[in-house]
């Protein structure tokens, strides 16, 4: 029995398969998952990067080169304009420029004089040239149970607020995020200047 095999001519085209021929599609689907890969991994280092950046930028260089302060709310006492994890902008003033309705960031004068952020809800200008207010905090039922004089010539008023990014830091600050910052941001940035490299011959191949 004789078998006849097909034979090319030399210079002809493969056939193609025939459409709907499944044995081609786990190939097809990998081959995009790759593709859409190559292109997403970029832009995700440049994001974790360009975020990483404008964090450090806010908290760290900002406050120094603009004078603004920043800090995180711990408590409710001001929601739902600052929720806890919140970071407010502070900016400073002069202290006989503030007004009651302002929101402001200043010592209390009792106990271990932490930081607090509350709305004024009254002044008063003694005079000698001090600045007593009394303040209370929007979620709070009762005023503030203290009077507290400004001290220096400025004081803080909130300017701005950034949701959420309070969780951020303190997430950062954990010993395991830290670790992990320390080892893989350089081998974030050394794999983005891997994938600069890489794309153009993997372009330059799918050209040919």
């Amino acid at each position: 029995m004789t078998a006849i095999l097909p034979v090319r001519r030399p210079g002809a085209a493969s056939a193609l398969p025939p459409a709907g021929d499944e044995r081609t599609a786990p190939a097809q689907r990998v081959a995009t998952a790759r593709r859409i890969g190559s292109l997403l991994a970029p832009w995700l280092v440049r994001g974790i990067v360009g975020l990483a950046v404008l964090v450090f930028a806010l908290l760290a260089v900002g406050p120094h080169v603009l004078g603004y302060r920043t800090m995180t709310m711990l408590t409710g006492s001001m929601s739902p304009e600052i929720d806890p994890g919140d970071v407010t902008i502070a900016t400073p003033i002069a202290i006989d420029e503030v007004t009651e309705g302002m929101v402001i960031t200043y010592h209390q004068p009792i106990g271990d004089r932490s930081l607090v952020t509350h709305r004024v809800v009254s002044v008063e200008h003694g005079s000698d040239g001090t600045v007593s207010v009394q303040t209370k905090g929007d979620a709070n039922e009762a005023v503030d149970p203290w009077t507290a004089t400004l001290e220096g010539d400025t004081a803080y008023q909130v300017r701005a607020v950034v949701p959420e990014l309070g969780h951020l830091v303190q997430a950062l600050r954990t010993p395991v995020l830290t670790q992990v910052l320390v080892y893989g941001a350089p081998a974030l940035l050394a794999g983005w200047l891997l994938l600069t490299i890489w794309r153009p011959a993997r372009d330059q191949e799918d050209q040919a």
